[in-house]
């Protein structure tokens, strides 16, 4: 037995880079009299070996091999570095090195020095993605069963985690990141961020933003670690970032509205995720069932003619919007409308109505699309109440040539409710949402049009801007 044991130091030595390389470690590589590691590793820490030191490289999948041969080394009286890619401690050697000690009893002195992982790594490429809980997970099935794995990726997808993904594909295990992308569709919408970082921190480095529906696991090989962000994470330019939450804090004191409408679609969300529908269906669809509570929705609307962003273009550059009784007026959002500067008439209480109304023995709600037409006939017309008012605006359009920007069709009750949505299906050119059956109302009416007036905070599921 030697005078002394020596010592083995499990040196983390980050993504690649010399210039990421922590001082204990450079420091720890220059006392060592021995240096043991994979053999790829090798040339970065080339320039910061002592004179005599001896190098013990090794291929893949040898790690049990570098470990005994460190003990040996140790034992001996050796001062021994074990060299690892990354922080030692994360899918590295550090482990192995210390379940070996309690195995073998080993009285050497071992010590971790950590390092720059390369999701650190890559998160800094990327701006700041991984500001909120995080998830790392291997997809490699070498030490851990792919029974096992799967559960993992079900509950990082289903608890909204950011995720970190390591080994995520080689020549062999090239199918578990096509299950992966299929089970957090399942859980986030397509648009949640991913981003794919190859060889990062050194010469080769390259990175690609996309979002799960685009998602390409051909672009992954080896070398690579992707990223999935959360529900709240998004892209701007080339910056991935998910929000702590300070700034969204300040900017809603005082107005909770906003965070628990959020919370609200989220959940709503969640129950519709089986549904394949356009993003803009979607968003009508989520502030409708929000405001009713009513899951039969997605079975009865119908959005005609890619309506929402027709609509949407048509209120930004300052339209009319016109509605069949005040009740839908009155809950159209007014400060998306001053934001647009869109202007919302009823008729129902103008003057000439009444006279009108007992002139021709027609309904006041029908008097007033009469007078709307005379004086906006390209506007957006929204019916919440009144099924006679559509009926009239259907029966204008046909004998009068009128082209309205729109119609959302959602009267409510029991006399030519259905018939009176019928109607509105003829015009197969006019941008329409239609609430099917008896069911509608001017609360749900004045919804769609919120979500048409909101359309670009779709793409980021964040409502309540204008509440």
């Amino acid at each position: 037995m030697p005078n002394r044991l020596g010592k083995i130091t499990v040196a983390g030595l980050g993504p690649g880079s010399p210039d990421l390389f922590l001082n204990p470690a450079i420091d720890a590589i220059r006392e060592a009299d021995v240096v043991i590691g994979y053999k790829y590793y090798f040339q970065f820490i080339e320039s910061f070996l002592k004179k005599g030191t001896e190098c013990m490289d090794t291929g893949m999948r040898q790690e049990v091999q570098r470990a005994e041969k460190a003990f040996e080394l140790a034992e001996t009286g050796k001062d021994v570095v074990v060299i690892s890619s990354g922080d030692a401690g994360i899918y590295g050697m550090a482990s192995l090195v210390f379940e070996m000690a309690e195995k073998t009893q080993s009285k050497v002195e071992l010590k971790v020095i950590p390092g720059i992982s390369a999701f650190q790594a890559a998160a800094a490429k990327l701006g700041a993605p991984l500001s909120h809980d995080l998830v790392i997970l291997s997809l490699s099935d070498l030490l851990t069963s792919y029974a096992l794995i799967e559960k993992r990726i079900k509950a990082a997808a289903m608890g909204d985690f950011v995720t970190a993904i390591y080994n995520p594909k080689s020549n062999k295990r090239y199918w578990q990141l096509y299950r992966l992308r299929e089970l957090f569709l399942e859980e986030r919408e397509e648009t949640t961020p991913v981003a794919i970082v190859r060889q990062v921190a050194r010469a080769e480095e390259q990175i690609t933003l996309t979002n799960l529906r685009d998602f390409d696991p051909e672009m992954v090989d080896m070398f690579s670690l992707v990223i999935v962000g959360n529900s709240q994470s998004y892209i701007s330019g080339d910056r991935f970032i998910t929000p702590r939450g300070y700034y969204s804090k300040e900017e809603q004191e005082g107005r909770p509205g906003p965070l628990i409408m959020q919370e609200s679609f989220r959940t709503i969300a969640a129950e519709l995720k089986e549904m394949d529908l356009p993003l803009e269906t979607k968003w009508i669809l989520l502030h409708c069932i929000h405001t009713s509570a009513d899951f039969e929705l997605p079975e009865i609307l119908k959005v005609q003619n890619n309506a929402a962003p027709k609509l949407n273009e048509y209120l930004q550059k300052g339209g009319v919007i016109i509605t069949d009784v005040t009740m839908v007026q009155s809950g159209i959002r007014k400060k998306a409308c001053e934001r647009m500067g869109v202007e919302i008439k009823c008729y129902l209480h103008d003057p000439r109505t009444m006279e009108l109304s007992v002139k021709h023995g027609i309904t006041r709600t029908q008097a007033g699309i009469r007078l709307a037409v005379e004086e906006h006939p390209d506007a957006l017309y929204v019916f919440g109440n009144a099924p006679t008012a559509l009926i009239e605006l259907t029966d204008l359009m046909r004998s009068k040539n009128i082209q309205p920007a729109g119609i959302i069709a959602a009267p409510v009750g029991f006399v030519n409710v259905k018939e009176s949505k019928h109607r509105v299906k003829s015009f197969t050119d006019l941008p329409a949402v239609i609430i099917e059956g008896r069911k509608g109302g001017s609360t749900l009416a004045a919804t769609i049009v919120n979500a048409i007036l909101s359309l670009e905070d779709a793409y980021d599921l964040k409502p309540g801007r204008d509440v």
